[in-house]
């Protein structure tokens, strides 16, 4: 992944590779990945300073969206079938029906409540990100995209996520 410049152009995508800009990095209190307990963590997303004027009229906004990049993460074909979160007592499932951070392109989007903005810095609670992560997209929290009724998940889910936020 390459860190270019605001305003220069990326080179273009080829059908195998592409390339993303770093625009900021999360400074949180979580120093290493854990499965539960991120609805009360919060931390900052730090912007570069170049991308503050961006941030105009977010704070209009309880939530938003941070796309960022799993930098600790690995991969490997084993990962592509397996237990969620490595428990057994959970259904085996492929890597695309879970959002492991163990995955082809290790790239999480998480819903978060908008605590503040300062400068180029964005307070945020529940960004389930470990320390220096890098940011690569703040979007906002928009419910006629961002949430749909009558979602069905399979009871598994259930159980990870009763300790997750």
């Amino acid at each position: 992944m390459t860190d270019h410049a605001p305003g220069l152009a990326s080179p273009p995508p080829t059908l195998e590779t592409l390339s993303l800009n770093v625009l900021g990095t999360v400074r949180s209190p979580i120093q290493e990945g854990v499965d539960s307990d991120w609805g009360h963590v919060e931390s900052t997303v730090e912007l570069k300073p170049d991308f503050q004027d961006a941030l105009q009229g977010l704070e209009a906004f309880s939530h938003v969206l941070i796309v960022f990049y799993m930098h600790e993460s690995t991969f490997s074909n084993t990962d592509l079938i397996r237990h969620p979160q490595g428990r057994t007592d959970l259904p085996k499932v492929g890597i695309f029906a879970q959002r492991a951070k163990h995955r082809p392109n290790p790239i999480g989007i998480t819903a978060v409540a908008l605590l503040g903005i300062e400068g180029s810095r964005l307070r945020v609670r529940g960004l389930d990100a470990i320390d220096g992560t890098p940011v690569l997209d703040v979007k906002p929290y928009f419910p006629w995209f961002d949430r749909k009724d009558h979602a069905q998940t399979p009871e598994w889910c259930e159980e990870i996520m009763r300790k997750y936020f």
